[in-house]
């Protein structure tokens, strides 16, 4: 018997190297070829992969539509009624028929409320009272002080050196109070009633308006002067050329006052 385990030992030997040589085996090489876990194709060189970037793209305003700048439209105020007209009944008292004229504009009945003879006399003579110059007679600020006094006021007097801030100036004046405004005609020599006027450019919208257009009230109509011309009948309407031919500084001999040279307004005020 003893040589049958010898040969059964023998048999077992050959028996587990014929199976070891069967069973697959794993060495280092082997391992880099294993088969690697899919990751995401934008991984960083790193190997570590980037958060998705998830916000919501940036809304960018449209540019603003550019608002066209407004443009100056024609403008007209008129006061006149028919009936305003009161013509001077002396050849001295065309600032006390002036405060008649103005008293009818404003009264608004087209009526002619203020008409009488003696009553333009009596505002002459209180013109005539509050005013001072060698030719005993009404200046503008006479005139502009019984124009306040009488209830039409306030008004005050003032001098433009230029002729077109001039007459804006005594636009703009009639847009703001709705009141008239006296013109110094003639050197300091003569009164008219601005009545209303016209314009390229509404005065409260436009400071650079333009004036096209002056209505005037002159209380010597008919009769007109041989020097300055004739006198436009009641609510003409002139261009400014036409206005001045007459419508001219102030002579400064003809009345002394602080003012400067320059065109004379009795210019209603903001009360």
């Amino acid at each position: 018997m003893t040589g049958a385990p010898a040969r059964l030992l023998a048999w077992l030997v050959v028996l587990a190297t014929f199976l070891g040589a069967c069973a697959p085996s794993i060495g280092l090489d082997d391992a880099t070829n294993r088969p690697i876990p899919a990751t995401s194709a934008a991984a960083t060189a790193d190997g570590v992969a980037p958060v998705p970037d998830r916000t919501a793209p940036e809304q960018t305003a449209p540019p603003p539509t550019p608002v066209p700048a407004p443009v100056p439209q024609p403008f007209a105020l008129n006061l006149y009624q028919e009936g305003d007209f009161v013509p001077q009944y002396t050849f001295d008292w065309c600032v006390g028929a002036s405060i008649q004229i103005a008293h009818n504009l404003l009264d608004g009945t087209g009526g002619g409320t203020w008409a009488d003879r003696a009553q333009q006399g009596g505002l002459w003579e209180m013109a005539r009272a509050r005013s001072s110059n060698s030719f005993n007679g009404a200046n503008p600020f006479g005139w502009a002080q019984v124009l306040t006094e009488v209830g039409m006021g306030p008004y005050g007097v003032v001098s433009i050196p230029v002729y077109e801030d001039a007459l804006r100036t005594a636009a703009r004046a009639m847009a703001e109070t709705g009141r008239p405004v006296g013109l110094v005609m003639w050197r300091g020599r003569h009164a008219w009633v601005m009545s209303g006027f016209e314009s390229l450019g509404d005065p409260a919208r436009f400071p650079e308006f333009s004036v096209t257009g002056i209505r005037v009230q002159d209380p010597l109509h008919p009769y007109g002067s041989a020097e300055w011309g004739p006198s436009p009948a009641p609510n003409s309407l002139l261009a400014p050329e036409q206005l001045a031919t007459q419508f001219v500084v102030r002579e400064p001999r003809r009345w002394s006052s602080d003012l400067p040279t320059g065109y004379l307004l009795v210019l209603p005020l903001q009360a």
